[in-house]
């Protein structure tokens, strides 16, 4: 074996940031909803999935790396472990701002049999955007995605977690127009239902047990 391959200990892992180096954002009520769920798992990387929505929840809908370190400092994971997960599920922000509302258009096969493409490019010269790009007032970002399970509906887009279809050129009028109205953000409001689904099924599992 060569010197490079026996350089450390095999069994070392890499460490948790220290809070020190941190910019820690997590407010008293998503601290107590992580304990929860940790109570839940006999190890804490099994509650990486469930930090990370917190997480994105508390950094107003984007895992940055700020983010991303935070729920590896509280879950005593390496920040190179967490990021691995959630550069993974393509339903965790890491990539690209998701602005307020994140449009997500359908393109599969029914949906691109129903004109989804020309609802896409419509989408995108209404917002002056394409394809994962945001608007410069942080309001939306388009996303054309895979298959939505909403074939019924074809074409469909998602919005947080609502589903709009059949859509046309009028119906998407009357989405922005509303969900420039809004004052909540649908990419938040999502994360928080997910963390708060988890939370009633663990306990329920609590009960049962």
């Amino acid at each position: 074996m060569s010197d490079l391959l026996q350089i450390g200990n095999p069994n070392e892992r890499p460490m948790p940031p220290k809070a020190e180096d941190l910019d820690l954002k997590f407010s008293d009520n998503a601290i107590a909803e992580l304990d929860s769920l940790k109570s839940h798992y006999p190890n804490w990387k099994a509650c990486i999935l469930p930090g990370l929505w917190i997480a994105q929840r508390e950094y107003d809908g984007m895992l940055t790396d700020a983010a991303i370190a935070e729920v590896a400092y509280r879950l005593k994971r390496s920040a190179a472990e967490v990021q691995g997960v959630a550069t993974f599920y393509s339903m965790y922000n890491t990539q690209h701002n998701p602005g307020r509302h994140k449009i997500e258009v359908c393109t599969c096969l029914s949906c691109h049999f129903n004109s989804a493409y020309r609802l896409r490019d419509y989408i995108s010269a209404k917002l002056g955007i394409g394809n994962k790009e945001t608007t410069a007032d942080g309001m939306f970002m388009l996303e054309e995605v895979e298959c939505l399970n909403a074939c019924d509906r074809a074409p469909v887009v998602q919005v947080g977690d609502q589903y709009y279809g059949p859509v046309d050129e009028k119906m998407i009028d009357e989405l922005l127009e509303k969900l420039r109205n809004s004052e909540e953000s649908t990419v938040v409001k999502m994360a928080d239902q997910i963390v708060q689904v988890q939370l009633k099924a663990e306990e329920r599992k609590g009960v049962l047990a």
